[in-house]
Order: C-alpha cells, then structure tokens, then sequence
C-alpha cells in the first residue's frame, strides 16, 4: 500500500522545464504541475477531518445534556445507538480519514513533489551558461536549489491546508455555536477581526525578514563552501583565521535577521496570547450569562467553553504555520532570482546535430565583448583548414581563451559567424557541437568518482580495454595502479577527491589526456595540455600526442613556445585581433613580434616579453 501511494507521481518526470516565472504565485504554479490531483485529495480528506472534529464537540454538548436530563438507569436504553455510533466514528471513520489523508500527504507528496522540483531546476541549471556559473558560488546555487524546493512544497500544501482547516472549523465553529445562540458568535467575531489585523501587520514584515535572511544564509553557506573547495590554497597562504573571519561575517549578517525575526515572534505571540484570553473570557462570559437567563443549556456552554480552548491551540498553530508559510516565501522569492534567469546559450527550435566530416573552421567577422563595451574580439578572421594544427600565441587577455570558448559555444557571438564544414554553430545543438570536440585544459577539474569513471566521461560507452588503452597512451596506467582512497577502494575504483584533489597535478592532466584520447573527437583543443607534466613524461606522452593529433583539426594553446613550434601555423593574438600567422620558420624569418619574442624567451615560456616584443623598437 504505501508503495502504491509513494509510486502515484513521478518524482523524476520526462519534461524539459522552460523558464520557470518570475512572480511568485506563477512560480510555484509552474512546479506544483501534475501534483494538483493529490493536493486536492488531500485537501478534501482534510476538510473531513476539520467537520468531523467539530462534529464531535457538538455531540459532547448534545452527552452534557443527555447527562444532566436522564437517570442512570434508562441513560443507556435511550442513548446507547447514538453512542455506539460516535464511538464507530471516533475509533473508525475518523482514523480512516487521517490514514488517507496521511499517505496522500506523505508517500505522494511529501518526498515527490519537492524532488520533481529539484529534479527540474537542476537540469534547466545545467543548461546555463557559463557567465551563470562564473557569477555565483557553487554551493549558494546548490543550496537555493535544494532551499526553493521545499519551499515550493510548503508555501502549496501549507497554504491550503491552513486555509481549508480555518474555514471548515472555524465556519463548523460559528454554526454550531450559533445554533445554541447567535449572541455567542459575537466574541468569536471580534477575536476573528483581531486576528486577522494581527496577522496581516505581522506575517508581511515576518516574510520580508525571511526572505533577507534566505539570502544570508545562501551567503554563509557560498562562503563556508568556498572556503572548503579552496582548501589548499588557504592552508598555502596560512589564512585558516582569516577564512574564519570571513564565515563569520556572513554568519553575523545572518544572525542579524534572526534576532530581527525573533523579536518580531515574540511580540506577535505575546499579542496573540492576550487575544486568546480575551476570547475565552468573552465567549465563557456570554454562555454563562446566557445560562443564567435560561437561553441556553449546560451542553450549550460547555461546546461553547471546548470549541474556543480548541481554538486558543488552533490560533498558537496557525500562527507557526503562516509564519513558516512567509518564511518559505521568503525562501521562494530569494531562490527565484537565482533559478528564473533566462538561457542566455539556446538550441533553435529547429536545430541540427553538428556534422563534422573534415574539420574545417572558419571565424568569419566574429565580435564579441563580453557584454562590455570594450573590444575583446573585433572583427576576427581565422580560417583553420581540416586536418591543421595550429597553435596560438599570445599573452593573458589576448583573445585565446575566448577565441576557445567561443568555438564551444559557452557563449554565443555578438556578431559574424563560427562555420565547421559549413555549419553554423549558432544553429546546431550545443551536445552534438562538443561531442565532436575533445579539449585538454591547463586547469584540469575531475570529479569526485573515481578513475574509471573519470577516463570514462570521454566515452561513457567504450569498453574496459579501450579505457585501459587510452591510460596506458596518456602514460597514466602506472601510477594509478597504486591509487588507495579512504574507503580502500584501489586503481580504477579509487575515488579521486573533488576537483581531483587527492591527485598531484601532472596526474590530473594525464587523467584528463587519457579521457581526451578515449573521447578521439575529429577536433582538438590543447590549452597548455602538458604544462602540468614533468620534462621525462611530457616527452613519453608527446608520441602518443602526435598520434592523437593524426587526421584532426588541433587549435593548441602554450606559453612555452617549444611545444607549439612544429605546429602547421603559430597565429600571434593582442587584444582581441591576428598581429601575424605563420610556421614558425617563416615567423621568424618575418623577424616580428613571434621572433623577438623566441630570441628573448628563456626556458620557453611567454610573460612580459610577448608584451614588450609588441612594442615598436
């Protein structure tokens, strides 16, 4: 049974989430899609519940009576059906309601529903560009992700169950009281004013403050998080106090807002409590004078008297609840701003799977600024023919990275084209575009699995040899075979940490090299491929390079000029633009910026030179 229930909505559908609104009740409208049918049935069963309980307290006035009117003797042979018959309801009907209500509530929606949102907003993020994630904290998006859930799921269920459990008790309440006199209702009238004013001024200012404080604790959260994922590089500047310092902050900012909301907790329940006394005291007050004048029957007072301690709880949860509610929203409104920001790196609705069959580029009048006003690429031409490795040259901020990223697709061209054999890339769907394109990074990032499945990402359907092949290419084979990680799990299956951090850099990079060689895409990128690796294996994997590099199209990035002289052209990049293309015996027989920069270039690395050689002389 309870799997039945936990199996009627999919927590992982199929659909593609567009972007989701930017207004709040639309927001969460847009996530609660499918789950309508089993809100609603809980809704309905709750309603039950609510009539039900205030049932029961007019049949403990109708018993007050029956007591006080009837002897011993004849009480049961007068009574006894009737309470037989709230016993069934008491011991049957009424835990039936709560049975189903609960699994509703429970199996089907309380762990289904905020994981379809999760599931949802976490592949739309996915498809983000990179600026998205260059602009946030890794951790302050997963925790919006993981906090704007089930804030959705609250904000939906909580809102519709506070509102329909008010209005069936407190509606069954007035009924009932206001069958035995109207007067009655007054006092519950008034209190219901005052609540209401209560809760109107309160709640509002209670939600602001939550969603200010939703985003302090995605601040503490970013800056604890990024302190951990930057480890090494605190404990190498001795900056453990100073990251301290600056978790504190944030959790200083954070507690600010909670001193600030509870202040405002404790005044708004001090002024419920006095409105809670002032309601008991004016309904037990009234049922008692309306006793005195004989109006109404002890029964009466004593469902009055019950009705309005039941309220007096009620009121206290109530309370907590639509506190959480706005709090939630809060929660909700702050995670909106992360999650409802348009894809700025779309597929056309008519896109095309990229078809390389040769591997010619072409950079045809690209610009691109970054959104800026200043030139970082004006007007680049660059034609690559199929089959050429070239290699490109400049300092930092030169153009190359973007040049990279750009052929990508991590960003879209603000003007011109980027053709492969003849495609627009701007028009071809972003996967199949990287699926034909393999890229070693100088800033290597594995993830947190282990070796098998890193070499794997290049290929997740190639075999066990073809896995083993591609390391023992990459020179990669050796040392992993004596990888151990906490969990004594060795070789291949040993995990490598975040970020690859149980693994010295020259490993990274032949990790990355062998994921690279497994993938065998027809273009290659080498950002600074081998720059992690000493001289004695970057010369036992420079052969097994070359071999990749055989048949495709290779863009290589260096500052070490030695690694991309034999390259079929070296192009010379400054600000965005092509200063000079060439071998490298033509670049130097030109005796350019190329040849100023390899006569004074000492170990083969490019710095300051490459910026003094641009200079006239």
């Amino acid at each position: 049974m309870f799997r039945w229930f936990e199996n009627r909505l999919d927590p992982f559908p199929l659909e593609e989430l567009s972007e989701p609104p930017r207004k709040l009740l639309p927001f969460c409208l847009h996530f609660t899609r499918g789950a309508w049918p089993y809100i609603i049935i809980a809704s309905v069963l709750m309603a039950g519940i609510a009539i039900t309980e205030v049932w029961l307290f007019g049949f403990l006035g109708n018993i007050v009576d029956w007591l006080s009117a009837q002897t011993r003797e004849t009480f049961l042979q007068n009574e006894g059906w009737k309470l037989a018959g709230m016993a069934f309801i008491v011991l049957v009907a009424l835990p039936t309601l709560i049975f189903f209500n609960s699994l509703t509530t429970h199996q089907t929606l309380m762990g289904n529903y905020p994981m379809r949102i999760r599931w949802l907003v976490h592949r739309y993020l996915l498809k983000q560009s990179m600026a998205f994630y260059q602009d946030e904290f890794a951790g302050r998006i997963a925790t919006k992700l993981m906090q704007t859930a089930l804030a959705v799921r609250e904000c939906v269920i909580k809102l519709i169950d506070v509102l329909n459990y008010i209005a069936v008790y407190f509606i069954g309440t007035l009924v009932l009281v206001g069958m035995a006199d109207w007067r009655l209702t007054l006092p519950m009238l008034a209190w219901l004013a005052g609540y209401i004013l209560l809760m109107r001024h309160y709640i509002p200012i209670l939600g602001q403050v939550a969603s200010v404080q939703a985003d302090a604790r995605s601040v503490m959260t970013g800056r604890i998080v990024d302190s951990y994922t930057n480890i090494q590089t605190v404990k190498l500047f001795s900056h453990a106090r100073r990251e301290s310092d600056y978790a504190r902050e944030g959790m200083n900012e954070f507690m600010v807002t909670v001193y600030k909301q509870m202040r405002l907790v404790t005044t708004l329940y001090t002024l419920l409590y006095i409105l809670n006394a002032l309601l008991l005291l004016g309904v037990a007050g009234t049922a008692l004078w309306l006793w005195v004048q004989g109006t109404i029957s002890v029964g009466a007072v004593a469902v009055a008297v019950g009705l309005v301690l039941r309220l007096w709880g009620m009121s206290q949860w109530i309370m907590w609840e639509l506190s959480a509610l706005f709090e939630n929203i809060g929660t909700v409104q702050d995670g909106i701003n992360s999650i409802s920001r348009p894809q700025v790196v779309n597929d056309l609705s008519a896109a095309q799977p990229l078809r390389v069959t040769q591997g010619d580029i072409r950079f045809e009048a690209v610009e691109f600024h970054y959104g800026k006003g200043g030139g970082v690429m004006d007007h680049l031409n660059l034609h690559i023919r199929p089959g050429e490795k070239i290699g490109l040259v400049g300092r930092s901020g030169a153009g190359k990275s973007t040049l990279v990223n750009l052929l990508l697709r991590f960003y879209d061209v603000e003007a011109g084209r980027i053709m492969i054999d003849g495609q627009n890339i701007a028009e071809v769907q972003q996967d199949s575009l990287r699926e034909h394109i393999g890229m070693v990074t100088q800033d290597t990032s594995l993830l947190h699995r282990s070796v098998r499945d890193n070499i794997l990402y290049g290929r997740p359907d190639a075999d066990e040899q073809m896995m083993l092949n591609a390391a023992r290419n990459a020179e990669a084979d050796q040392f992993i075979a004596g990888l151990e990680d906490a969990k004594g799990r060795f070789g291949f299956d040993a995990h490598v940490g975040e970020r690859g951090v149980k693994l010295s850099g020259g490993q990274r990079q032949r990790i990355a090299i062998a994921r690279v060689m497994l993938k065998d895409a027809p273009i290659l990128i080498l950002d600074e491929a081998t720059s992690a690796l000493d001289s004695d294996v970057e010369a036992a994997i420079q052969e097994n390079l070359n071999r990749l590099m055989d048949g495709k199209t290779v863009i290589a990035i260096a500052h070490r000029l030695s690694t991309i002289a034999q390259m079929d052209r070296l192009v010379v990049m400054e600000q965005g633009k092509i200063i000079e293309q060439g071998s490298h015996a033509e670049l130097i027989a030109h005796d350019g910026v190329y040849a100023r920069l390899w006569a004074r270039q000492s170990g083969g690395f490019i710095g300051e030179e490459l910026e003094e050689a641009s200079e006239p002389v």
